[in-house]
């Protein structure tokens, strides 16, 4: 993120940094859009209903785990099986959330349980990198609200074409949600733990997804951790 965006002198008013915030996540935003249709498209096509769909991104509001679920509902699994995987997709929040308790742990309740709400990976890689000082809450509100808005919007145009437009899986639409994950991890790559993570976890997904073992996606996530870890303890103790 430039320095333009990450700094936020006191004298701007509260709705000039929620427009930084916005203006900041555009990018993000109009990446994600096609994500947001496919997701809207799946669960229409999927069996639920039209409140049941917006739902889906309205509350849970995760990506990758609406498409994992409502794939799993169309396959007849069960409830607990659907709460474990998507538990286990979504469990990088956590991470994120230790990462930014400094940030917002002298906010007020309403606040904290609202940016909990709207932190993303997208609003992540933009406000994970702010110093103390850097880091505004309006800002972020900014960025967090007008992604989630924007997402449930992309989400409602695929649930009305999903149920209109047949066969809309198969116009490649999932290219997106790589693309956003893509634009997100390059910029982070500045140290060598950070390099190994990624080459580790791009190596690993692929070979495990073409031997089709069962779990590949939560394996190379875990190993990749692992391999970054242990490469800054090992960069640590050499200096």
């Amino acid at each position: 993120m430039s320095s333009t965006a990450s700094q936020h002198p006191v004298s701007l008013s509260k709705s000039r940094l929620f427009w930084k915030g916005t203006i900041a996540m555009l990018p993000l935003t109009i990446a994600v859009l096609p994500w947001g249709l496919l997701a809207g498209s799946f669960a229409a096509q999927s069996g639920l209903t039209f409140v049941e769909s917006q739902a889906l991104s309205a509350i849970l509001f995760a990506g990758a785990a609406q498409l994992v679920a409502t794939g799993m509902i169309k396959a007849g699994a069960g409830l607990t099986t659907m709460l474990l995987t998507t538990l286990f997709i979504t469990s990088r929040h956590l991470l994120y959330s230790v990462s930014m308790r400094g940030k917002i742990k002298d906010l007020s309740t309403p606040w904290r349980l609202t940016l909990g709400f709207l932190l993303t990976d997208e609003l992540f890689a933009l406000c994970g990198k702010q110093s103390h000082q850097e880091f505004h809450p309006w800002f972020a509100l900014g960025a967090g609200a007008s992604f989630y808005l924007c997402w449930n919007i992309a989400s409602l145009i695929g649930i009305l074409a999903g149920n209109s437009i047949p066969e809309m899986d198969q116009w490649g639409l999932e290219f997106a949600v790589a693309a956003t994950f893509i634009a997100i991890v390059i910029p982070t790559i500045k140290s060598k733990p950070v390099l190994v993570s990624v080459t580790v976890a791009l190596f690993l997904s692929v070979a495990l997804s073409l031997l089709e073992l069962p779990g590949a996606l939560i394996i190379s996530s875990v190993t990749a951790m692992i391999a970054g870890y242990l490469t800054e303890v090992w960069g640590t103790n050499r200096s």
